[in-house]
């Protein structure tokens, strides 16, 4: 456990070393049209990434930037070790003497995925990339996938005070400078509205679950049980009750230097559903409401995100 955090924290700390000394404008680079942040990612690791062999019992976790990825994770990871009976926790099921792989996909070296090879199963991975980007694989190997989502308005504002706190992002002078980039696909991993809208090409494949963070705000243990139900996790009542206790936003903003370096600061800023009133006007309220019914109205991804009930200007 200790060897993984210091190993993730590692390698922020000299992704944001190496980000302070670049221009902002060197700071992202497009690979197939997408912007990607270049001290953590690369387009030699993305080619790498595609011959990435899945195994049918890997735990992927699918999200947007600042959807809750790192929630989330924390969640999964528990779950898992719960149910190999192991400590909550604990960063995976390898070897104690060996620090474990950015749990990232696509951040990290290109032989990083050689190196995975490696690690014993099961294996946890998350990610924010479309489907079409990730390795084939993954659906050919029917491996499963938790899917989770978050209301644009928020992600969008969690993402702008993101950008301004953390190196390896252009960070903005005013919200309306960031609104305008990401209503126009300018950010990292690019648009909100496009990876949703790939996704629910896949809304219906058994293989994958869908979550919104507002639904695990709501009811985390009921949340946890679907997780579970569909990872095939074997838990009791009391395992429920004690990740929830352990996952609080309060109690990982606590520990987040210790675990996430110096991301912790700014991955956990409020971690509320409708912070987004702080920040929108009336014409970016209206500009976001035509943005996702042109690109996801009608879909069953829509009806997840509830945007008239967390978006109701």
């Amino acid at each position: 456990m200790e060897n993984s955090r210091k190993a993730f924290t590692d390698f922020v700390d000299k992704a944001v070393a190496a980000a302070s000394l670049l221009n902002r404008d060197e700071l992202m680079f497009s690979y197939k049209g997408i912007l990607y942040p270049i001290t953590i990612c690369s387009a030699e690791a993305f080619k790498a990434l595609e011959s990435f062999e899945a195994r049918s019992d890997d735990v992927i976790l699918a999200a947007y930037p600042k959807s809750g990825t790192n929630w989330l994770r924390r969640i999964l990871i528990d779950l898992i070790a719960i149910s190999q009976k192991k400590t909550p926790g604990e960063e995976g099921s390898g070897n104690a003497e060996k620090p474990e792989e950015i749990p990232y996909l696509e951040v990290g070296d290109p032989e990083k995925y050689e190196r995975m090879t490696k690690l014993p199963s099961p294996r946890f991975m998350a990610t924010h990339l479309y489907p079409e980007n990730l390795p084939t694989s993954i659906f050919r190997n029917k491996v499963k996938i938790l899917l989770l989502i978050r209301n644009p308005k928020d992600v969008a504002t969690s993402f702008f005070h993101f950008s301004n706190g953390v190196a390896i992002f252009p960070s903005y002078e005013t919200w309306d400078d960031f609104f305008t980039d990401f209503m126009s696909k300018k950010v990292a991993w690019g648009s909100y509205f496009d990876h949703l809208a790939e996704w629910n090409k896949y809304i219906d494949n058994e293989r994958i679950i869908t979550i919104s963070y507002e639904e695990l705000k709501e009811d985390p243990i009921l949340g946890m049980k679907k997780i579970a139900s569909f990872f095939g996790f074997s838990l009791c009542e009391e395992d429920f009750s004690r990740i929830a206790k352990n996952t609080t936003f309060k109690a990982m903003k606590e520990k987040s230097s210790e675990t996430h370096g110096k991301f912790g600061d700014v991955l956990f800023r409020k971690g509320v559903v409708g912070n987004w009133r702080d920040v929108f006007s009336e014409a970016q309220n209206e500009e976001m409401y035509r943005k996702f019914q042109d690109s996801l109205g009608g879909t069953k991804m829509a009806a997840k995100i509830k945007y008239d009930v967390y978006c109701k200007a």
